[in-house]
């Protein structure tokens, strides 16, 4: 199972950005622990960051014809950005929305999330280890 792993706005500051709210990895050390579990179901994961709009939507796009599956942890665009959400919907595997903290328990204006219905499941506030059940839960489904 090949998984395109996308991660947008501000993860690429992860370990310096509000270490008490994301946690004190970097996405270098993040990126390698989502190929390590991947690898360790079988799965090969490609890991991307990016933190503009166009280039997510255009790795939406490719991913399209390259990926089995799609783990997505925008960012903030989560709550606004209407482009990825339209890209996602595209998308003819199944996609699977990831947040490191749980956006129902901060601020108001992180409680909606434009990518929700277009993604077959949601792990949100468990760290890092979000994107190890994300990769348990494709697991689950193409066995």
């Amino acid at each position: 199972m090949r998984v395109t792993v996308l991660n947008g706005v501000n993860l690429g500051m992860l370990g310096i950005r509000e270490p008490d709210v994301y946690g004190t990895l970097t996405h270098a050390e993040l990126t390698q622990r989502i190929q390590a579990w991947a690898g360790e179901r079988g799965q090969r994961a490609e890991v991307r960051q990016t933190d503009s709009e166009g280039e997510y939507v255009q790795a939406i796009h490719a991913a399209c014809g390259e990926a089995d599956a799609v783990i997505v942890n925008p960012g903030a665009w989560t709550h606004y950005s209407w482009a990825i959400r339209d890209a996602l919907a595209i998308v003819p595997v199944p996609v699977v929305e990831v947040h490191l903290s749980e956006p129902l328990e901060r601020e108001p204006w992180r409680h909606h999330s434009v990518v929700a219905d277009v993604a077959s499941a949601r792990f949100a506030g468990m760290g890092a280890d979000g994107y190890r059940a994300a990769l348990d839960w494709l697991q689950e489904r193409a066995a």
